[in-house]
């Protein structure tokens, strides 16, 4: 998901098990007086109680303020696209475990 200067790449896997990498270098600590160590934060309570596997990755960003919206962009278009019915595959789950 593209912003400004700022791109960041988001992964969801509905698996059942919890996990998180998270590759995200701010270019600042803070923004304004948000921590943006609070950005990782919400996404391990998220991962841990939804037991989904999220890979994000910030791919490039001069701003720390786009860094994370393109962070929160991309989650929500990859979970949307996690659980969104195909309408191709006759309404199958779309898993390949047979569960979300």
């Amino acid at each position: 998901m593209p912003l400004d200067e700022a791109l960041s790449r988001v992964v969801v896997d509905l698996s059942g098990r919890p996990g998180l990498v998270f590759n995200v270098p701010f270019t600042r600590a803070t923004i304004g007086e948000f921590d943006v160590d609070l950005v990782r934060e919400f996404f391990q309570g998220l991962v841990n109680h939804a037991n989904i596997t999220v890979h994000i990755d910030a791919l490039r960003g001069d701003n720390s303020h786009h860094q994370a919206e393109t962070v929160f962009k991309a989650f929500a278009r990859a979970l949307r696209m996690a659980v969104e019915v195909d309408p191709r595959a006759a309404g199958a789950i779309p898993s390949t475990k047979g569960s979300l």
